[in-house]
């Protein structure tokens, strides 16, 4: 059975009792309660929660407590009133569990990645990758995901987050709740489209819309389906793909802000 070390085991408490980012008190409470490990008491929530792993994996000499507690904590339907909240604890928490060779993805789900040796590993990549973006000048929108916790395993996560982006674009922009193809189906697609990247008069300007509408529809289903289905471990992706599909991204969002509503005929 797999040990946290100390250091590891701080790491993650620490992430967990972020002050802004993380749990709070009476989550703390609940969870100790919840996953059958002694609660030390209102005490600072990362020592808090340390002393709880610590006394609970030298008791019971195995992590599976611990891991629980993660689990529970990362529900994602625990946060469905205040779904801000998640992603930013997610990051957190991935980037201490990059070191024991854990990750948390978007359902919430522990999975096995490569170890990560050091943190300035990851914010060396961060700075390399925003300087590459930023010489080809790319969509403001994308630069904020060229961050350290998105790249502490791989480049991919910084990509999917990035391809997120542009279906939050979509809603913010129709009101619209779909997401996905449904999404691209009711913004840009048919003949009566929400959003119109140009005045869809000719043949060429409609053969554009419409092109323009699958290479959304094929980001997405390139980089949003399939982690429903596969672990991140198996999607490896080279600094020089995530700089070339960024790039893509950042060209739809700029045809995005460009858009406009069409009349209604």
């Amino acid at each position: 059975m797999a040990f946290f070390s100390q250091d590891q085991l701080e790491a993650i408490a620490g992430a967990l009792g972020d002050t802004s980012a993380g749990l709070t008190g009476t989550e703390i409470q609940h969870l100790l309660a919840s996953s059958k490990m002694t609660d030390p008491g209102p005490i600072t929530k990362r020592v808090r929660i340390y002393n709880a792993f610590a006394e609970s994996q030298n008791t019971k000499q195995n992590r599976t407590h611990v891991l629980a507690f993660i689990r529970q904590a990362m529900k994602p339907a625990r946060y469905s009133r205040e779904p801000s909240r998640y992603e930013p604890l997610r990051a957190l928490l991935n980037q201490a569990l990059a070191f024991a060779g854990l990750v948390i993805d978007e359902a919430g789900e522990l999975s096995s990645v490569k170890v990560a040796r050091t943190l300035p590993e990851a914010q060396r990549r961060a700075r390399e990758l925003r300087a590459d973006l930023e010489g080809r000048g790319v969509h403001p929108d994308v630069l904020r995901f060229c961050r350290a916790e998105l790249l502490a395993d791989n480049y991919f996560h910084a990509v999917q987050e990035a391809v997120k982006s542009v279906a939050e674009k979509m809603r913010s922009r129709t009101g619209l709740t779909d997401d996905g193809a449904a999404l691209v189906d009711r913004v840009l697609s048919g003949e009566s489209p929400l959003l119109a990247i140009n005045p869809r008069i000719t043949v060429s300007e409609k053969s554009e819309q419409s092109g323009f509408a699958n290479l959304v529809r094929g980001t997405f289903g390139m980089f949003r389906n399939p982690t429903a289905h596969e672990a991140r471990v198996h999607w490896a992706m080279s600094k020089e793909d995530a700089e070339d599909l960024l790039t893509v991204v950042s060209l739809i969002h700029r045809r995005l802000d460009r858009a406009n509503v069409p009349p209604r005929v």
